[in-house]
């Protein structure tokens, strides 16, 4: 299964690049690294594209030992004792110039513990839209629950509803974005089983993301509009740098920084006391932020 797994989300990373290099004016900077205690990783970064502020497609194979405060945040899998692990997956993110285009994230993991025995998938994609267009939320929410009812009619609602509760500002009383899915300690049917659903949902990534792209990539904006984005991607960070469990596991387990934190956008923005006009589209979607719809 490591095998098996290294070679899909490889795969995985190969094509998602492509496609976004023919749509940008560059390549990605490929950055091939070694783990100071066992694996390594392929992470690729593009910055100030045409099309991507900041846009990054990482590749990891990474084992050794837990300590104990890593193994809290690694997830699943707590049957085991044992303090050995292995870990392997793609994680990407992509945060465009323009804001009428959704920044999108996506990871897509296998971990073992010990002996092997112990062991699950985890993963999902989410969308983090500046400004809302339902048929966009509709469009990605529908890809993946397409991917999910091949495998099971009842992954859906249930990683749809773990996505909402995952990506939550709590600070803020805000979610991140508007949700996607997101599951770990996945272990159904079977290991062949859980490995064939996590491949179709790594698969289903580009269908999800490019039409919205391509969609919207030509809409004209303002200062203010691209303003808002930033302050959008201001909670963005937030999130990541507070609450997100694969930041803390990659920090907890001598991870490269680097691509630990390449997540983060180029460009942020924090204003003070900053609350959008009652009634415009940035209330619109703040709207949305504190109380998660269902789009399919």
């Amino acid at each position: 299964m490591r095998t098996k797994m290294i070679s899909m989300v490889k795969r995985i990373q190969d094509e998602i690049c492509s496609a976004i290099e023919e749509r940008e004016d560059g390549k990605f900077r490929e950055d091939i690294w070694e783990r100071e205690g066992g694996g390594g990783g392929r992470t690729r970064v593009i910055q100030n594209g045409s099309v991507f502020e900041k846009a990054g497609v990482n590749f990891s194979e990474v084992y050794g030992t837990l300590s104990p405060q890593a193994a809290k945040e690694m997830g699943g899998g707590h049957d085991s004792d044992d303090l050995t692990f292995f870990a392997t997956g793609i994680s990407l993110v992509m945060h465009p110039h323009n804001p009428f285009v959704p920044t999108v994230h996506a990871n897509f993991r296998y971990f073992e513990r010990g002996d092997g025995s112990s062991w699950w998938f985890g993963g999902g994609a989410d969308l983090t839209p500046s400004y809302l267009f339902e048929e966009d939320a509709i469009h990605f929410h529908q890809t993946f629950k397409t991917a999910c009812d091949k495998h099971d009619p009842t992954y859906f609602p249930k990683y749809k509803k773990w996505c909402d509760e995952y990506f939550y500002i709590k600070h803020r009383k805000e979610s991140r974005g508007i949700g996607g899915i997101f599951f770990d300690n996945h272990k159904a049917p079977n290991q062949e089983g859980a490995f064939e659903f996590t491949k179709d949902c790594a698969e289903a990534f580009l269908p999800s993301y490019l039409p919205i792209l391509e969609r919207r990539l030509g809409s004209e904006f303002t200062k203010e509009e691209k303003k808002w984005q930033q302050i959008r991607r201001g909670r963005y960070v937030e999130f990541n740098l507070v609450y997100d469990r694969g930041t803390k596991f990659g920090l907890n387990t001598a991870g490269r920084i680097e691509s630990i934190l390449m997540s983060l956008p180029l460009t942020s923005r924090w204003e003070y006391s900053h609350v959008p006009e009652a009634g415009s589209r940035e209330a619109e979607l703040r709207k949305v932020l504190m109380a998660p719809r269902d789009w399919v």
